[in-house]
C-alpha cells in the first residue's frame, strides 16, 4: 500500500507518463498502424510498470531500511534494466509489434517519468534536519 510520501510521485510522475504515452499510442497507431499501436501500447505500460514497482519498492525501503535505501535503488535500476535487456532479447525478431515504435515510446516516456520526477522533487520541501534535535 503506498504511504502519502508515494502518492504524489505516482501521481505527477504516472499521469504524465500515462498522457505521454496515449497520445505515443495514437499517433503511432496513425502513422504505423496495428503494429506500432501495440507497440507503443506495450511500451506505456512497460513503463509505468516498471517505475511505478520501483517507486513503490524504494519508498518501501526508505521507511523499512533507509541505510540499505541506496543499495536499494541501484539494484531496483540493475532489475530493471536486465529485464529490458531480456525483452529487447525476446522481442528482437518479433513481428507482434513494430519494434522502432517500441524502443522510441520506451525512451520517450521513460523521460517523461524522469523529468515529472526531477520537476516534483525539486519543487518540493525536504527536512535536512529533524526538528527538536537540536540543543
Amino acid at each position: 500500500m503506498p504511504s502519502a510520501t508515494d502518492v504524489p510521485v505516482l501521481r505527477t510522475a504516472g499521469l504524465a507518463t500515462l498522457v505521454v504515452g496515449i497520445i505515443s499510442i495514437v499517433l503511432a497507431g496513425i502513422f504505423r498502424g496495428k503494429d506500432g499501436l501495440i507497440g507503443a501500447l506495450v511500451a506505456t505500460v512497460l513503463v509505468l510498470l516498471f517505475f511505478g514497482i520501483g517507486n513503490l519498492v524504494l519508498n518501501w525501503a526508505l521507511r523499512a531500511h533507509p541505510q540499505i535505501a541506496l543499495s536499494i535503488a541501484l539494484l531496483t535500476y540493475v532489475v530493471k534494466i536486465g529485464v529490458l535487456f531480456i525483452l529487447i532479447i525476446a522481442f528482437a525478431d518479433t513481428t507482434l509489434f513494430n519494434t522502432k515504435v517500441f524502443a522510441l515510446v520506451v525512451v520517450i516516456c521513460t523521460i517523461t517519468w524522469t523529468m515529472a520526477e526531477v520537476v516534483l522533487w525539486s519543487r518540493s520541501r525536504v527536512l535536512y534536519v529533524e526538528p527538536g534535535t537540536g540543543p
